[in-house]
């Protein structure tokens, strides 16, 4: 049946789920010392266990994606990073910590709230072609269709690892938000999308570089939190972090117009071996405990 003439299509239900992607949260814990010697050594053994379940990414409840590590340096011990349709089903692990027996003894130092996307700047097929034509490659040119269709079939792969990601298994992982800047000589809002999409093509060219070595994912912060992106590493070793991080540095894309936030590097464990590396512990020492 046709809808009168000036009637809109009705609304979709109030959800917060997303039209596509997840919701991804990066929380860092640090170890509050205090709290922990004035627990009872059976609290403390207790509350091993019921971290090591809530922070088990095989639990029934658990987030779609949930990774732990522990954190080099001061800022942070335990490193968190979650991803899940419901952003609820996330919050429950903080709210299931909090409330565990180790609730006062892991004290939020920092937090990190965004969500999955396909950039805009990853070009579409057509885009693509256009890219190809702009370098030099005639369409008449076998190599042309070759470059498209081999862009074709990866790229729904591609936006689907975007959306949707699979976390590598790899030991080493590094976050840090960032911004593109707002400055009347160096503004990113400002510069049409022919040019900020070169930019970032170059950028991603960069990236390409690392393949096999580091594994990237860019999640989105706009109106979630105080950065507008979010950029998780992860890599086989800690020295491919430095250089690709130095390496991209110089791409016009970064060196004029990115600011970074805190950097947070990790060492990825199960929860049972960060907890036994931030020593959570408590061992029975010539008839004292020992922490």
């Amino acid at each position: 049946m046709q809808r009168p003439h000036g009637h809109s299509a009705p609304l979709p239900e109030p959800t917060v789920r997303l039209t596509e992607g997840w919701h991804c949260l990066h929380m860092y814990y640090q170890v509050d010392q205090q709290a922990l010697c004035s627990l009872d050594p059976a609290d403390v053994a207790h509350g091993r266990a019921e971290v090591t379940a809530i922070l088990d990414p095989a639990a029934t409840d658990a987030p779609a994606r949930l990774q732990t590590s522990v954190v080099s340096g001061h800022k942070a011990d335990l490193g968190l990073m979650m991803m899940d349709p419901d952003p609820l089903k996330i919050d429950a692990i903080t709210q299931k910590l909090r409330a565990s027996r180790l609730g006062t003894v892991l004290r939020p130092a920092w937090s990190f709230v965004s969500i999955t996307e396909v950039s805009e700047y990853v070009p579409s097929v057509e885009q693509y072609a256009d890219r190809l034509r702009r370098e030099g490659t005639s369409p008449d040119d076998p190599a042309f269709q070759a470059k498209l269709n081999a862009y074709q079939q990866r790229l729904p792969a591609m936006n689907q690892q975007r959306l949707y990601p699979d976390i590598p298994p790899y030991p080493c992982v590094t976050f840090y938000p960032m911004n593109k800047i707002r400055h009347p000589q160096a503004n990113w809002y400002t510069e049409p999308f022919s040019v900020r999409s070169e930019l970032m093509a170059e950028h991603a060219t960069s990236g390409l570089r690392f393949a096999g070595k580091v594994s990237q994912l860019i999640t989105a912060s706009t109106g979630f939190d105080d950065w507008e992106w979010g950029v998780t590493l992860w890599s086989r070793s800690p020295e491919h972090i430095k250089d690709i991080v130095y390496s991209m540095r110089f791409d016009r894309a970064s060196a004029r117009y990115a600011e970074f936030g805190p950097f947070y590097i990790g060492y990825v464990m199960s929860a049972a071996e960060a907890l036994t590396h931030l020593r959570l512990t408590c061992e029975r020492r010539g008839g004292w405990w020992r922490r």
